[in-house]
């Protein structure tokens, strides 16, 4: 058995800063691993196959559901100001949209604990028995028992057996003192469950920039353009450099609570840093099952992943999970 442990380290990785290389912030799960076959098979040795089970509409009346209308008119999505060229962040146009109601908070682990609890429903990182885990959760001896497990364009994450959204760090962690923070290690097929159990679904990516921008225009960030406005920290994301030292200036390594970061005049918390966000929208007409996440996450930084603006845009496929991936809901009026 290994142990894991939050460890605030530095790694021992020799990162190449290039802009060829991605951040990893859309590692699927058919990422390019290397695996040691015979030694990942003995670590999941003891998984028995689960099946997904569709959730019934018990207790959704306990989940934190609280929601802020965001009303009709036109909005902003995307921008004239591209700074990632493959992430499609432009042009800028302007739709209209209905009025439709928004998470205020991300989707907690305590949410979706009575979610669990009250339909038997297995997400799909516990189905395939595994998720990615950020290189400073890990334990150095762990991490040279998974060298070959890591994610080969973004060597920073780890496929890591028995992680799934009740076990965030590795079979060993668990979530009691995480209830309030959002839950991760979930697929957009698993938000979709829970959306739909709460009678609710996913944003579309032009209603979570609506929900971003508020009434404003042009904007970068939910609450303007300063990252720091009067120094304070709005967010977050990680400070120092990436991947090896973060100094948690803004208070936090790793995810922080729902309720704290509120970032604009909607009242909406966390819409930019702490977890990517699953919308509904797919990333393009050719490939339906990847699809469009918004808001960036703690583990973005100007340097390597500069997406926790309004604009920014990454993808994942439908059925990948990881540390720093989350989602909030919608509802139509």
């Amino acid at each position: 058995m290994f142990y894991f442990f939050i460890l605030i380290i530095s790694t021992f990785f020799k990162v190449i800063h290039n802009s060829e290389i991605e951040c990893g912030c859309n590692v699927n799960r058919n990422s390019h691993v290397n695996l040691k076959t015979n030694f990942y098979n003995e670590l999941s040795s003891n998984q028995c196959p689960i099946d997904i089970k569709h959730g019934n509409t018990l207790n959704t009346h306990s989940v934190s559901s609280k929601m802020i209308l965001i009303p009709s008119g036109t909005y902003q999505v995307g921008t004239d100001e591209i700074l990632i060229d493959t992430d499609n962040e432009g042009p800028k146009k302007f739709v209209q949209l209905k009025s439709f109601y928004l998470d205020k908070y991300e989707v907690s682990n305590r949410d979706f604990t009575i979610f669990t609890e009250s339909t038997d429903y297995k997400t799909e990182a516990e189905t395939f028995g595994d998720s990615f885990v950020f290189t400073l959760f890990l334990n150095n001896t762990f991490k040279k028992q998974l060298h070959d497990f890591r994610v080969m364009q973004a060597p920073w994450w780890y496929k890591v057996y028995g992680t799934n959204w009740k076990h965030p760090l590795g079979p060993d962690s668990d979530v009691a003192d995480l209830m309030d923070h959002p839950v991760t290690h979930v697929s957009w097929n698993d938000a979709k469950a829970y959306c739909a159990w709460r009678g609710a679904r996913l944003p579309t990516e032009a209603e979570w920039e609506a929900g971003c921008r508020g009434d404003h225009y042009n904007i970068t960030y939910p609450w303007g353009d300063k990252l720091f406005p009067d120094r304070q920290h709005m967010a977050n994301i990680w400070q120092g450099t990436f991947p090896n030292h973060n100094s948690a200036k803004d208070g936090y390594v790793g995810t922080n609570p729902v309720h704290l970061f509120e970032q604009n005049k909607l009242g909406l918390h966390n819409m930019a840093g702490n977890v990517w966000e699953w919308t509904e929208d797919s990333w393009s007409e050719d490939n339906p099952k990847e699809k469009v996440k918004k808001g960036g996450s703690y583990l973005c930084h100007r340097s390597y992943c500069y997406r926790y603006r309004c604009s920014s845009r990454s993808h994942n496929t439908d059925d990948s999970s990881a540390g720093n991936l989350g989602f909030r809901c919608a509802k139509s009026t």
